[in-house]
């Protein structure tokens, strides 16, 4: 029997994105089987397609599927990413991309992320000091116990995937 499937390459890489839009092309190339650059063309690819935009985010890219473009041969033109990928991922959790959210959730999603923002740079500034306080604070023998740090929301879902 030969070892074929339905979905091209292509098609496999948009559902692993789809799934979880911060997913390594490391990690995207074994769940398809393919090589990472193999993956990289791919979402090269998808990107001139228009059916999905990276963004950096910190040092990890974000992927945005662009859900209503349509599909892009004359047979499936009538469905759109969407269609395909409620289809596919029915039993799986996806994450929707902006262009599903209402304005509501989008306002919440960028205060939360401009908090999210403020409370990492505190945490940042807090922990390192100014080069003009860094010669009292040479001199002075710290006191009290150092505090623990507080992971950020983004750290917490990096080590959450690696263990």
């Amino acid at each position: 029997m030969s070892n074929w499937t339905l979905f091209s390459n292509h098609g496999h890489v948009l559902f692993c994105i789809a799934r979880d839009p911060e997913a390594r092309l490391r990690d995207v190339a074994a769940n398809v089987g393919i090589t990472e650059r193999a993956v990289q063309k791919i979402v090269r690819d998808l990107q001139d397609g228009r059916m999905i935009s990276v963004k950096k985010s910190g040092r990890r890219n974000c992927y945005r599927i662009h859900r209503k473009q349509p599909l892009r041969h004359e047979i499936e033109a009538s469905c759109t990413i969407r269609d395909l990928i409620k289809v596919v991922n029915k039993d799986q959790k996806t994450v929707a991309s902006d262009a599903d959210l209402t304005d509501d959730t989008k306002v919440l999603q960028k205060e939360h992320e401009s908090h999210d923002r403020v409370v990492d740079t505190a945490l940042a500034s807090a922990k390192m000091p100014r080069s003009d306080q860094s010669e009292s604070i040479k001199r002075t023998p710290a006191k009290t116990e150092p505090e623990e740090p507080v992971p950020s929301k983004s750290i917490e879902k990096q080590q959450g995937t690696l263990f």
